[in-house]
């Protein structure tokens, strides 16, 4: 059995880093603190990722606070998904006479400073913060499919609709976009786009524009659109205290529409993969994010889903970027994520069951073997703020866990008033920059505006067709009458013929002429005879 010098050694030896560390909390041999045996983190390792675990009231949100404001105070921005809306207190200080704190940091050996951090809102809804947006275009069509969980010929009809957009520069912005463009090229569209591009079957539209619709009953339509959010926004430094920037992102009302959840951390993660240039091994990570209530990402999430975020996880630390996932149990977690993540903090777990006992067995393994403890049982019997703790050193190698009391957070471990909030929302920089309501002309309005002038030129048209076909009609009726008129007119007689003729009209007037003269002639009204 390992003794108590053997322990002090072993961790004092395997904690003791060179350059800039963060003190997590001060190392426990079965139940006692121990002097100088602080428990640390090299900064330099956090881009390695990490977890956070341990059952509801152990402890897991004060240290997701402590790493935020320490990773500010060394100057690193930091992004939290605060998903049950109780992390803001990070922006006020803490009460430097809070009896708890000052006993625990007491037997770790160290001062407790209260401080608060400068701090960032931001949303994804309706919640009080800079609003955060992301056009389709962002996505690009192989995430987009992804996302939505198709298969590859209907991969390959989003990949249709993208290309189109960029050929015909059609702005892709919103889901209303998305789904007009789809619905014109399967129809209106289909004789354009089937020589260069191929047809797209109305059977595949259907069941993309279903997929669509249910990304949009669970609030999409409010993440897609602009003005888009700049993930270098993330990164900054505020200028009067040199700290690290504290991005909260407020989710309290995302909690069940876990789908739009996991579409937004993709594609964040993939965007700061994307923008990012490479960095290699940084002494400082750029940003480390921080995933409160992650199985929300992975509960909902398809095959091909965490096939892509393992891969972001594996590239992007050469990015500079740290990823922290913050979950009730590691099994929350693939397995493949599991194992890129270098520095975990193990919290409580509780067994109330044959399955908690379980996972509880399961967890014990994901940890280095440890000759001071048998840690599946004493999993169960950890203290609240308490933690088996283990850290990736400047070599790579896990260092020997370790049971350690925690530091308590420095800043408020309650929330802002509403007050508070709105005061910090109204000065806020980001808030001005996004809040405002931007709906450009995109691709719903202009093929709109297309398919109304084709509508209005088939209706024109269409009348001038009606009034030729009037003309004609009016045509072939005159002549018609005409004909009639001339069928039912009488021919002359041999009389009127002989009458009508110059000889008659000759013979007629003689004729006339000596019957006046006759006429005279008995009347007495001739001339004087001779």
């Amino acid at each position: 059995m390992a003794t108590k010098e053997e322990f002090i050694q072993t961790i004092q030896t395997a904690y003791q880093f060179s350059g800039t560390t963060i003190a997590l909390g001060g190392a426990l041999y079965k139940g006692e603190s121990l002097p100088n045996t602080l428990v640390r983190v090299p900064v330099k390792m956090l881009n390695r990722h990490g977890l956070i675990a341990g059952a509801t009231g152990t402890g897991k949100t004060k240290t997701l606070q402590l790493f935020a404001e320490k990773l500010s105070e060394n100057g690193i921005p930091v992004l939290l998904m605060d998903i049950k809306g109780d992390l803001s207190g990070i922006a006020a200080s803490g009460d430097p006479n809070n009896t708890r704190a000052l006993e625990r940091h007491q037997k770790i050996g160290l001062p407790y400073k209260v401080t608060a951090n400068p701090v960032e809102f931001l949303t994804l809804s309706g919640e009080k913060g800079a609003r955060l947006r992301a056009t389709v275009t962002e996505f690009g069509p192989v995430l987009f499919s992804k996302i939505l969980g198709l298969n590859d010929t209907q991969s390959g009809a989003v990949s249709v609709v993208f290309k189109y957009c960029d050929d015909k520069q059609l702005p892709l912005l919103d889901l209303k976009d998305f789904k007009k463009t789809l619905s014109y090229l399967a129809e209106e569209g289909k004789a354009e786009i089937t020589v260069e591009y191929g047809a797209i079957s109305t059977a595949t539209v259907g069941t993309i524009i279903r997929k669509v619709l249910e990304l949009e009953q669970q609030g999409a339509e409010v993440f897609f659109g602009e003005p888009s959010f700049e993930v270098d926004d993330l990164c900054r430094i505020d200028l009067e205290t040199g700290r690290g920037m504290v991005n909260i992102l407020r989710l309290t009302d995302l909690q069940d529409r876990p789908k739009l959840f996991a579409t937004f951390m993709l594609q964040l993660l993939a965007e700061v993969y994307a923008s990012f240039p490479e960095e290699g091994d940084l002494e400082a990570p750029k940003l480390c994010i921080f995933i409160d209530e992650a199985h929300l990402v992975f509960s909902e999430a398809s095959q091909v889903l965490l096939n892509q975020i393992e891969a972001i996880i594996k590239l992007i630390r050469s990015k500079g970027i740290g990823i922290f996932f913050i979950t009730q149990n590691p099994a929350d977690i693939p397995n493949a994520v599991l194992g890129q993540l270098g520095l975990k903090v193990q919290h409580a777990l509780r067994a109330f069951t044959a399955k908690d006992r379980k996972d509880i067995k399961s967890a014990a393994e994901n940890y280095p073997e440890s000759k001071f403890y048998q840690v599946e049982d004493e999993l169960t019997e950890l203290g609240i703020g308490e933690a088996f703790v283990t850290v990736l050193s400047p070599k790579g190698t896990p260092t020997p866990l370790v049971h350690t009391l925690m530091c308590a957070p420095g800043s408020r471990m309650d929330v802002l008033t509403p007050m508070e909030l709105d005061a910090l929302v109204a000065k806020s920089k980001l808030a001005a920059k996004y809040n405002k309501v931007v709906d450009p002309q995109s691709a719903y309005e202009i093929l709109n505006a297309k398919m109304q002038q084709a509508q209005l030129a088939e209706q024109q048209a269409e009348l001038q067709r009606q009034q030729e076909k009037a003309q004609a009609e009016q045509l072939k009726q005159q002549q018609k009458a005409q004909t009639e008129t001339a069928k039912r007119k009488p021919e002359k007689t041999i009389v009127e013929q002989v009458l009508t003729s110059s000889v008659g009209k000759q013979v007629t007037k003689t004729v006339f002429n000596e019957l006046a003269r006759g006429l005279l002639g008995v009347l007495g009204l001739g001339g004087r005879r001779r």
